[in-house]
């Protein structure tokens, strides 16, 4: 087995994988451009050996594929393309975590043909969204159930004994996904009609949830929900919504940034070297010489004085007069800087992962609704709950591939019992699973 990529989300994949190596007689290699990192997640172990590779480095790619039975990618998701299609040529297994590309899968009469499992979106969003909700929908529907409506929130977020600055968040996964969330567009569907929301409105629209012994959660519309209809076979469905979870305030602190520009990507800012973080924000304010930047900023997104908004954006150190330190970038790598700084986990901080899903159905002419939701923590700041559940899922998937109980071949996402059903199984024995509660409406 090769994994590529030795990142910090790895940690639990990798040791799961070396434990089923000494079960199954596999060797596993871990390869990362840092030597050191690669050693350390393997520790040791005699199962595993550590390499120093570079992903753009195209033959020793296809050598190190060529030597795999099965290839996990846990690469950023614009690298895995290469990855895959080598995998198709040396007839290697291939697993990542990330959403399948539309380059990707085009790859799937190729890999068909040569027998082999392309298995995607094997994380936990996407991944374990995918899988639990096909579970409960596929009951239902063995229960003569008519569906009406799906929705599904999936949030990384701070435990709450971690949970100590204003924003009631920290970076457990990529900074520049946070950052630029929300930009590809949103559509869904609700009660029966299509809706659209830009950009520059979509922090405006969330939906307050709530989840036993939690709390209350803003969830806000995620990317293209209405493809699921047929990943999850609900076209016809009244309501179909995806959506991130985040702690209540926090959508609109984060739409005063997008209100602002500050998340903007597009655009590089002129003489950032010389730039504070005060000079930065004033740049997207008016000129006027008798008011402070605070002023303006308030009057530009009609803030009161005591904002809890604006107390998060003050938190932040926007009005600094502190060097920005950055010799050039757009104003979203500034606003990035900023909250990398802000928002690290702590070596004693715990990460959870929320998902929620909703339900609504209707069985013998009555109408119920189910609400079904996991909440998993994390152990350390190493092993977070974002590297178990997107670990685990990704280290079984690949060890039931290997062992031939996933047998289906070409470009496969975990939407089927074949796939789903055994990684559950197993991800419930880790302590990942779903508690449910229904009303009739």
């Amino acid at each position: 087995m090769l994994v590529i990529g030795a990142g910090k989300s790895t940690a639990i994949l990798i040791d799961y994988l070396l434990a089923q190596a000494e079960v199954h007689d596999w060797q596993v290699v871990v390869a990362d451009r840092d030597l050191d990192v690669a050693r350390h997640r393997i520790d040791g172990k005699s199962r595993g050996t550590a390499l120093e590779f570079d992903v753009a480095d195209a033959a020793a790619l296809e050598k190190l594929v060529k030597q795999a039975d099965l290839v996990v990618s846990m690469l950023p998701a614009h690298m895995h393309l290469p990855v895959a299609t080598a995998c198709v040529n040396h007839s290697t297994h291939f697993v990542s975590a990330s959403y399948v590309s539309p380059e990707l899968r085009e790859l799937h009469h190729a890999a068909e043909r040569k027998e082999v499992t392309l298995l995607g979106e094997m994380g936990v969003d996407p991944g374990i969204d995918h899988m639990s909700a096909m579970a409960r929908l596929d009951a239902l529907r063995a229960s003569n159930a008519s569906i009406k409506a799906f929705e599904t929130f999936t949030g990384g977020l701070v435990a709450p004994e971690s949970d100590d600055n204003p924003w009631r968040y920290k970076f457990t996964w990529n900074p520049r996904n946070v950052v630029l969330a929300g930009q590809g567009g949103v559509k869904f569907k609700h009660n029966g009609r299509y809706k659209y929301i830009p950009y520059h409105k979509l922090f405006t629209r969330y939906e307050v949830v709530e989840i036993p012994e939690y709390g209350k959660f803003e969830g806000y519309p995620n990317r293209d929900s209405l493809k699921y209809r047929h990943h999850y076979d609900l076209f016809g469905i009244e309501t179909i919504y995806r959506a991130t979870l985040r702690r209540p305030g926090f959508c609109d602190a984060w739409n005063c940034l997008v209100q602002l520009g500050l998340t903007d990507d597009t655009e590089t800012l002129e003489a950032l070297g010389d730039m504070t973080y005060r000079e930065f924000v004033n740049s997207y304010l008016w000129y006027d010489a008798a008011m402070s930047v605070e002023l303006k900023l308030r009057a530009m997104l009609k803030l009161e004085l005591n904002s809890p908004a604006f107390d998060k954006l003050q938190w932040l150190g926007l009005f600094e007069d502190r060097p920005i330190g950055l010799k050039e970038g757009t104003p979203a790598k500034v606003l990035q800087k900023l909250l990398e700084e802000k928002w690290p986990m702590g070596a004693d901080d715990k990460d959870m992962i929320v998902m929620l899903h909703k339900y609504e159905y209707e069985i013998d002419g009555e109408r119920w609704r189910e609400q079904s939701s996991m909440v998993t923590k994390g152990s350390d700041s190493e092993r977070t709950a974002m590297a178990k559940t997107v670990g685990l899922s990704v280290a079984i998937s690949a060890k039931l591939v290997l062992t031939e109980q996933i047998t289906q071949r070409g470009v496969v996402i975990p939407t089927t019992p074949l796939v789903y059903a055994p990684v559950l199984k197993e991800l419930e024995q880790h302590g990942i699973a779903f508690t449910s509660q229904v009303e009739r409406v």
